[in-house]
């Protein structure tokens, strides 16, 4: 088993720029645009419009969830299903920059939490 740290971009998948307007392909298709990305240590993250598909729903996705990102193309690959991230916890505008909410998104991702994937673990 590998080790993931849930809030931390995966190497060779990111390092500098803004992913924002990248579209967000899930295991099993696209789930919508990134709103905002950081690129904190250990506290990295990308907000992801959903639009339409979860009736303009917005999700926090940990950096750990990124597989792939294909900046030619302006994409950004997640090895989650389309119901993990429905099913995640609700986004709150309010806080998540907080250590609490962050906590709660985490273990939902994070090894042993519900959505929790093997990194490599996709079907693209």
């Amino acid at each position: 088993m590998t080790t993931v740290d849930t809030w931390t971009y995966r190497e060779g998948t990111w390092t500098q720029g803004d992913l924002s307007g990248f579209e967000v392909e899930a295991i099993d298709g696209s789930i919508g645009k990134i709103d905002e990305a950081t690129n904190d240590v250990g506290a990295s993250y990308v907000v992801v419009d959903t639009g339409p598909w979860i009736f303009g729903k917005k999700v926090m996705l940990p950096a750990g969830v990124i597989d792939d990102v294909d900046l030619d193309a302006k994409q950004v690959f997640v090895n989650r299903t389309k119901d993990e991230i429905k099913n995640a916890p609700e986004f709150d505008e309010d806080r998540y920059r907080d250590d609490a909410y962050r906590s709660e998104v985490g273990s939902y991702y994070g090894p042993g939490g519900t959505a929790y994937r093997e990194p490599g673990n996709r079907r693209y």
